[in-house]
């Protein structure tokens, strides 16, 4: 079996640390041999499944030690894991199983009452036994106790993951095995960390920022513990019960942890183990940084930016937070980053260009998209007025990000913008047409709609919705009527009404989103 597979961490793991717990949630925990007894019992039934190579499995469910245990299993046989995040919706969970064709669903009891309004045929697992249709995690660890074993590929597909952004609908991006194995292994060096850290699980795990919360884990034998964000003493209680020494974060949980008077958090010294913050998925703000340095005053920060189309491309290093903290830094290990110009030149320090990603940690590409493909990931041709490219093999595929960046004259990068105006609000990226294309479909009273974002700071970019109507419509009407259809963190903050909407002069099929923007920040 290959080396650079998700598998062989599980294994060794096993061997090495059997006792040592490998997760935690609440007042429950699993040890390594545990989990990988489990892993075992859960793969060898998925592989009885004996469906074709390469299948799609989604997976479907609250957070859990159960879910990890299901995403580890997949990812032990030859078929291909697909997270779903239980924000999603029943519909965007449907389009996303026809999309890649998902055969098999792995789900809880709560999920399983969703799945139930989707057309699906496939098989269902529930976690939880609750009919004697559906197979369950409870009678699998009961009667599937063989020697389970495999044999996986590192350049084997091994993960599917989807987020919205890309163009109206959800697209797909492919990764694999070694891909895993490259990100645990990149962020273990670069955070340098430890066998005896507790890693907090508070990432959903629909994307590879939250994935490699439990890759790197596995790669440190370090203990993973899992968390859902409810209220910010919840996780504040976490940290100090669950010992952690390392928190994951996006910057919108930052602002749920601070939301409340800083007069009421608890003493620093509560939280001394904490040693390492991360945050990716959107922008720091100073406020965050001095509210983390106050809380966690032991605690290195690592600001880092990361791809769709591949894992990780550059971070910024704690000891520059404070100097440069609207920097997302330099390359990481692996990494080339160019910035480049219309003409393919390289931009001057301070001038703005598209951000090229060379090296380690790029994606395989995007599940039966092409145009998406072509758009994005590009032949190293592209970086010929750059870099010297003489006698080296043309068929290397470089990241065309469609991150607008500048450097500056000590070659930190600072991203400006996305080419194809994507909205980042809580973590999560937002494609305008999304919602534009649900307003369309399930509101007709509407004749036309733009959306579009503008700056607030506790959710980097907070939604708004601009409509024309025959009349005004009520903006809680609304704001239910999408609340049905799309996942939470896509619904618009604000909802207004114009008589007409302004147009694009070398367009009139399109509307003038930036003038509606402008009217919008300078109101008369």
């Amino acid at each position: 079996m290959s080396i650079n597979c998700i598998r062989t961490l599980i294994e060794d793991a096993a061997l090495s640390h059997a006792d040592k717990k490998a997760l935690i949630l609440d007042q429950e925990s699993i040890t390594y041999s545990e989990l990988f007894t489990k892993v075992n019992q859960v793969a060898y039934y998925l592989a009885e499944l004996d469906l074709s190579p390469d299948t799609r499995i989604g997976i479907y469910s609250s957070k859990s030690i159960e879910q990890v245990i299901s995403i580890l299993a997949v990812l032990s046989t030859k078929y291909i894991l697909v997270p779903l995040t239980k924000l999603l919706k029943p519909q965007q969970v449907e389009y996303i199983i026809n999309d890649c064709d998902i055969k098999c669903i792995i789900t809880d009891s709560i999920k399983h009452e969703t799945i139930k309004d989707i057309n699906f045929n496939g098989h269902i697992i529930s976690y939880e036994t609750s009919c004697k249709e559906i197979s369950s995690f409870e009678e699998i660890y009961k009667y599937y106790n063989k020697t389970y074993v495999c044999n996986i590929s590192g350049h084997s597909n091994a993960v599917i993951t989807y987020s919205f952004g890309i163009s109206g609908t959800p697209k797909g991006i492919v990764i694999s095995h070694r891909n895993l194995i490259n990100s645990a292994r990149v962020v273990s060096q670069y955070l340098e960390l430890k066998e005896d850290d507790v890693i907090s699980g508070l990432l959903i795990f629909n994307l590879d920022y939250g994935l490699n919360q439990i890759f790197s884990t596995l790669y440190k034998r370090a203990t993973l513990a899992l968390h859902d964000f409810l209220l910010p003493n919840d996780f504040l209680n976490h940290l100090i019960e669950d010992k952690v020494s390392v928190i994951p974060l996006m910057p919108f949980n930052i602002t749920q942890i601070f939301d409340e008077d800083m007069h009421k958090l608890p003493n620093n010294d509560l939280f001394k183990n904490v040693r390492i913050i991360t945050s990716s998925g959107g922008t720091v703000s100073k406020k965050m940084i001095t509210n983390c340095k106050n809380l966690f005053s032991n605690a290195s920060f690592f600001s880092m930016h990361g791809l769709t189309e591949a894992f990780r491309s550059a971070f910024l290093d704690p000891s520059q937070i404070e100097i440069r903290p609207d920097s997302i830094g330099k390359a990481i290990a692996d990494v080339e980053l160019y910035v480049i110009n219309e003409k393919g030149q390289e931009c001057k320090p301070r001038e703005v260009g598209e951000l090229i990603h060379r090296g380690g940690y790029i994606y395989k590409g995007f599940w039966n998209a092409p145009e998406q493909n072509e758009q994005r990931f590009k032949s190293i041709q592209i970086l010929k007025d750059v870099i010297n490219i003489e006698g080296q093999l043309v068929d290397e595929i470089v990241v065309a990000s469609g991150d607008y960046v500048y450097k500056d004259e000590e070659d930190y990068l600072y991203f400006v913008s996305r080419h194809d105006d994507m909205i980042k609000t809580k973590g999560f990226r937002v494609s305008p047409l999304e919602i534009e294309s649900c307003v369309a479909k399930n509101i007709t009273q509407i004749d036309a709609s733009a959306v579009f974002s503008v700056e607030n700071e506790k959710e980097q970019e907070e939604i708004v919705l601009v409509y024309t109507a025959k009349s005004e419509l009520s903006s809680k009407e609304i704001l239910f009527e999408l609340k049905k259809h799309l996942a939470t963190y896509m619904i618009p903050s604000q909802v207004i009404y114009k008589k007409t909407l302004p147009l694009v002069q070398s367009d009139k099929n399109k509307i003038n989103k930036e003038e509606l923007k402008r009217a919008l920040e300078t109101p008369d």
